[in-house]
C-alpha cells in the first residue's frame, strides 16, 4: 500500500508563487512516477506534471516555463514549485503516485486560488 499526502494550497495573488508538496509513505519501493493533476469545478482533471524516479519531468502546455517538478527521493517527496500564477492556475491539485504494478495512487488534493 502506498499514501501520498500533499501540503502547501493556499491564497496567492497572481503573479505570485506557491510550493506544493507531497510525501509518499508505505510500499515506496513499488513508487514509479509521481506528479499532479488539477481540476477546476466544471472541468476535467487535467495533468499539471509528472517525474520519473530518475527525474525525467513532463509537463502540461498551460504551465510550461512557470511550474517546476522535483523529487527528493531520500524524502520521497515531490514538489511542484509555480511562479507567475494565474486565476486560470485555480483549482484542486492532485498528487498521484504510479506504483510498478499499474495502479495509480492519489491523494486528497490541495486548494490552490489565485486571486486577481
Amino acid at each position: 500500500q502506498v499514501q501520498v499526502v500533499e501540503s502547501g494550497g493556499g491564497l496567492v495573488q497572481a503573479g505570485g508563487s506557491l510550493r506544493l508538496s507531497c510525501e509518499a509513505s508505505g510500499s515506496i519501493f513499488s513508487i514509479n512516477n509521481m506528479g499532479w493533476y488539477r481540476q477546476a469545478p466544471g472541468k476535467q482533471r487535467d495533468l499539471v506534471a509528472t517525474i520519473t524516479t530518475g527525474g525525467s519531468t513532463k509537463y502540461g502546455e498551460t504551465v510550461k516555463g512557470r511550474f517546476t517538478i522535483s523529487r527528493d527521493n531520500a524524502k520521497n517527496t515531490v514538489y511542484l514549485q509555480m511562479n507567475s500564477l494565474k486565476q486560470e492556475d485555480t483549482a484542486v491539485y492532485y498528487c498521484f503516485a504510479l506504483l510498478r504494478s499499474g495502479t495509480t495512487q492519489w491523494g486528497q488534493g490541495t486548494q490552490v486560488t489565485v486571486s486577481s
